[in-house]
């Protein structure tokens, strides 16, 4: 057992995928398609330790009950893969806020899948570590992947993984991180999944999806920017037609969200072509092509409403650094 450091890269869901056919196995209703972004991160050290009595958690310098069991009961997967009892320490920090529709847990749940699998010289594969992340963390099941990355819905837990489709330095895209609030939201993705059907345009956009996503990996293979942006900024506003039409409503939009998106459009009217997406928050992602990328991020940091801005590659899978957090 060694002490190991993994950084890992979150992602932004192209195509988005809504409510669970199992909730506790994390199993989607459909498949969903993403990039992994290199800006925004976490890193995360792991060291099984036979002095501990209990796990210790420590995710960006705190220890909160609800998250050190979280990730203490993901740990459990591993202690039984390793036939071992034995407690780690981990201490996880990511250089964006948590919980603010930037998929936090996606990042820390693949940081943390690495660097356990490496603590414990483990030999998994990338399916194997992908069913593993996605039972902490749907996104995370993604994340442990690099590049242009496809999540296969499936049936049942052993079909339910993603695996890249397109790598890294297949298409020089830009992402503009966009945070408009670093505070955590109110309505957790969680709680949003189960109400999902209760939308009654739910189920019109299952029966769309299949053929959206042929179109979009199309777009990403044939590098057309374009029609590439047209769909993923429509599947958001669609996506989000959803929560808002779902019961209760889910309103996750504030003032400076829509000032965001009014800008990107204003962009496209001047001839910088840039396109927004978002995921189950009020932070965007603005992708853009490299010639637009460093007007692009101007104009969103001139904004009011904006906090701050974070320019963005195509990430690979997590990498093991030298690094350690303790």
């Amino acid at each position: 057992m060694r002490k190991i450091t993994y950084k890992a890269s979150t992602d932004i869901a192209l195509i988005k995928y809504w409510g669970k056919k199992d909730e506790q196995l994390r199993i989607p209703e459909n498949d969903s398609f993403s990039i992994v972004i290199d800006g925004i991160y976490t890193i995360t050290t792991v060291e099984f330790k036979t002095d501990l009595d209990r796990d210790e958690v420590t995710i960006d310098g705190e220890q909160q009950l609800k998250e050190v069991n979280r990730v203490s009961k993901y740990l459990d997967r591993f202690r039984e893969l390793a036939n071992i009892k034995t407690f780690a320490k981990v201490v996880s920090e990511s250089n964006f806020p948590r919980s603010t529709g930037l998929s936090s847990t996606g990042s820390a749940f693949a940081a943390l899948t690495y660097a356990a699998t490496a603590a414990l010289e483990l030999d998994l594969d990338q399916k194997e570590l992908s069913i593993l992340a996605r039972q902490a963390s749907g996104t995370a099941c993604r994340c442990v992947c690099g590049g242009f990355v496809q999540w296969h819905g499936g049936k049942s837990s052993s079909d339910s993984y993603s695996e890249t489709i397109f790598p890294a330095d297949h298409w020089d895209l830009r992402d503009i991180v966009v945070v408009v609030d670093d505070k955590a939201k109110q309505i957790s993705s969680t709680a949003g999944h189960k109400t999902a059907q209760t939308s009654p345009f739910y189920l019109t956009r299952q029966k769309n999806l299949p053929s959206k996503m042929k179109l979009l990996q199309e777009y990403v293979e044939n590098r057309d920017f374009t029609q590439l942006g047209e769909l993923i900024e429509a599947e958001a506003l669609e996506f989000h037609s959803i929560l808002l039409t779902s019961q209760p409503p889910l309103l996750m939009w504030q003032p400076g969200t829509v000032e965001v998106m009014k800008t990107v459009q204003a962009l496209r009217q001047s001839g910088v072509e840039a396109y927004f997406s978002l995921n189950t928050g009020f932070n965007l992602h603005v992708l853009t092509l490299p010639e637009h990328e460093e007007v692009v991020a101007a104009e969103l940091s001139k904004l009011k409403l904006v906090k701050n801005t974070i320019k963005s590659k195509i990430g690979q899978k997590p990498t093991e650094i030298s690094q350690h957090l303790f």
